[in-house]
């Protein structure tokens, strides 16, 4: 699954002012990293944020959808972002930093 470099661009500018993120190509994607924890994705030009017991009720509540491996049949914790969240460089900070936190509890 390609990404394109526009959609990247896009998503690392609405990201630029949250220090310390890192983007790497990975599995036909691209992972987004701080500190090491991945907190975010994109596949098939689709930006997902880690979503956990905390957070995953504000992306039910807009009728986002979490990610589904066809391939291990299974989904994931990572959940599509709404289009105006999207949109919005400081709604996006904020999401992604409670992504970050969900990422951060995953590993204890």
């Amino acid at each position: 699954m390609a990404v394109s470099e526009d959609f990247l661009t896009f998503i690392n500018d609405q990201l630029s002012d949250i220090e310390g993120i890192e983007s790497k190509k990975m599995f036909g994607g691209i992972g987004f990293f701080k500190e090491g924890l991945m907190f975010g994705m994109i596949g098939a030009d689709q930006f997902r944020l880690k979503v956990d017991d905390l957070n995953q009720l504000e992306f039910e509540e807009r009728g986002m959808k979490p990610y589904f491996s066809k391939r291990k049949k299974k989904g994931m914790p990572y959940w599509e972002v709404p289009a105006n969240v999207l949109e919005d460089k400081d709604e996006m900070a904020f999401w992604a930093n409670k992504a970050y936190e969900a990422a951060q509890r995953a590993k204890k």
